[in-house]
């Protein structure tokens, strides 16, 4: 299924009417990702997964005797005064998972605002995504990146560290919306990480659906992967609230154009009700939790609530 794309509208001023506009106009008006992120997570204050391994970390858990092979620097030396006997501190950290994100850069992902200039889905699902990287680079996981654009799969492997945040933040700068998505055999070849476990969020606006990437994701959950997806939408859409007499035309299936009057916009209210909640169904028949959101919504409170449900598992 494919959204009219508009051909031509008047430009529309950003408008502050509320928190999330701010915040989603904040974003339009930068393209320096790392000053997205600084300002998305200032407060977050939480991670991606609450597992618990025990280790050296950062919360304190208990005591135990020290056996040999244990690192001297764990060593509570002010307990072996009183005790004379050697102790190690336990902590408890964040058990390390992959963490994947999946970005749809194909045409339909370029739709615009219409009531925030210069904010559009690709843009918003980037700021998201790089959040989601930022936050397992603090946490210590491997996180790797797959872009969908253009009928291919690029990937960058999965690494910790800052230099792999720089990588990701590098890839998801260079996306640009194109062409379709990717066959299935090439999406299958991508997603080799399957071997090991992973927890993955896919942003797209899921205007296909079946499609090479719902098949994917509802292949990797079968998996026993954690999948989350991140349904995307403009308020214009989700209103039927597009410029009428305009001309439009579907970007990624050939040059058909059409205008929107009253009787399309029934059509297309029907069509988009009938879609969505078919794809919804889906993902919760399979376990694939799916947020949908407007751009216009500010992106903190996405990011929380995708967090909250990568957090129930």
């Amino acid at each position: 299924m494919a959204w009219p794309s508009p051909i031509s509208w008047p430009r529309c001023a950003a408008r502050s009417r509320s928190a999330s506009l701010l915040s989603s106009s904040l974003l339009a008006q930068s393209t320096n990702l790392d000053l997205t992120i600084r300002h998305v997570l200032a407060g977050l204050g939480h991670g991606i997964h609450a597992g618990v391994e025990r280790g050296a970390g950062v919360e304190f858990s208990e005591y135990r005797a020290y056996t040999p092979g244990d690192e001297w620097r764990r060593v509570d030396w002010k307990l072996l005064a009183r005790a004379d006997r050697y102790y190690v501190r336990e902590a408890e950290r964040d058990s390390h998972v992959a963490v994947w994100l999946v970005l749809d850069a194909t045409a339909s992902m370029m739709e615009p605002s219409r009531s925030i200039e210069g904010l559009d889905k690709i843009g918003y699902a980037r700021a998201v995504l790089a959040c989601i990287g930022a936050i397992a680079q603090r946490q210590g996981d491997a996180f790797g990146l797959v872009v969908l654009c253009d009928g291919r799969a690029q990937c960058t492997p999965a690494a910790r560290g800052p230099r792999q945040l720089h990588r990701i933040l590098a890839q998801l700068r260079k996306a640009q919306p194109t062409g379709q998505l990717p066959d299935a055999a090439a999406l299958r070849a991508a997603l080799h990480f399957t071997r090991s476990p992973s927890l993955v969020f896919a942003a797209s606006d899921f205007l296909d659906w079946p499609s090479p990437l719902s098949e994917a994701l509802l292949r990797l959950r079968h998996m026993r992967h954690d999948v989350r997806a991140l349904l995307l939408q403009t308020q214009a859409e989700v209103d039927a609230d597009f410029t009428r007499g305009a001309a439009y035309r579907d970007p990624e299936a050939g040059d058909h154009v059409h205008g929107f009057d009253p009787a399309m916009q029934s059509a297309y209210i029907a069509a988009r009700d009938t879609h969505f909640g078919a794809v919804q169904a889906h993902s919760r028949q399979h376990d694939v939790p799916m947020l949908a959101a407007r751009i216009e919504r500010a992106p903190g409170e996405v990011l929380r609530a995708l967090l909250r449900q990568a957090g129930r598992r």
